[in-house]
């Protein structure tokens, strides 16, 4: 004879932190540099990966273009496993264990499931913002498929402006929808071992919650890893695993503690 077994209790939204100073993304990248150091930079390993992944995506654009949408896909695919080794390598620090690059290299097995399904939905949200890039910049070229630099001159020229502006909206609206899932989204996964939706919709509701510091967190982000990306790749070395480190302290911060079990 069956018998009902006891039902499960239904995971709880992680709490939101109820107060926190505007200014406390540059107290998350001193945070994260302190990391960078107290772990003997083995977060740089991690930024040598970024940067080969950025070198090789812009050497396949030069070369055989045809290629880059798979080369960018396979980037947004691991990317969220790459992260996973600078927050496990910040979260051993945390809990008072020796720094193991070993160790942080196989972390995201703790929660692989989810954190497979996030990265699936950032590769799909750069498919689309692709798609719809091309199409943007189909309306607006003049040539059958130009060079980065000649694309790059056709998007900055002055008869272009309304082109570029209208680009740069749509591209607004993708990045903030995707940084707005993303904030906190993958620490959590890794720490508390929550699924995707859990996450996702934790991580924008601390966006909602505490929108001055989050926002001021994107902009460092994109002026740190913006300058990387355009000044020189090899910048990511040290500033990919800076913000890595960094992000595990906005989430820290964001996300309220568990409460002691009784």
């Amino acid at each position: 004879m069956l018998t009902d077994s006891p039902a499960q209790p239904r995971p709880t939204a992680p709490p939101i932190a109820e107060t926190l100073a505007p200014t406390a993304p540059f107290d998350w990248l001193a945070r994260g540099w302190e990391d960078l150091r107290a772990t003997r930079f083995r977060g740089l390993f991690y930024g040598l990966l970024f940067a080969l992944m950025g070198t090789a995506i812009q050497t396949i654009y030069e070369t055989q273009w045809q290629l880059t949408m798979g080369l960018t896909a396979g980037f947004f695919l691991l990317g969220p496993f790459v992260c996973t080794g600078l927050y496990e390598l910040s979260r051993q620090r945390e809990r008072g264990e020796p720094s193991s690059l070993a160790k942080s290299l196989l972390c995201w097995r703790r929660n692989l499931g989810a954190i497979a399904f996030f990265a699936a939905i950032l590769t799909f949200a750069m498919i689309v913002w692709a798609r719809v890039s091309v199409v943007l910049f189909a309306l607006a070229s003049t040539t059958e498929f130009p060079t980065m630099r000649g694309m790059l001159g056709q998007i900055v020229s002055p008869q272009n402006f309304e082109f570029l502006a209208l680009w740069a909206a749509v591209g607004f609206v993708f990045a903030s929808l995707v940084f707005a899932i993303s904030v906190v989204s993958v620490p959590l996964m890794l720490d508390r071992r929550v699924d995707t939706m859990m996450a996702v919709f934790s991580s924008v509701r601390a966006l909602a919650t505490h929108p001055v510091p989050v926002y001021l967190w994107a902009l460092a982000i994109v002026v740190l890893i913006g300058a990387s990306l355009v000044l020189w790749l090899g910048l990511l070395i040290v500033t990919a695993p800076l913000v890595g480190h960094a992000t595990w302290h906005a989430y820290r911060a964001l996300i309220r503690p568990q409460p002691a079990a009784v």
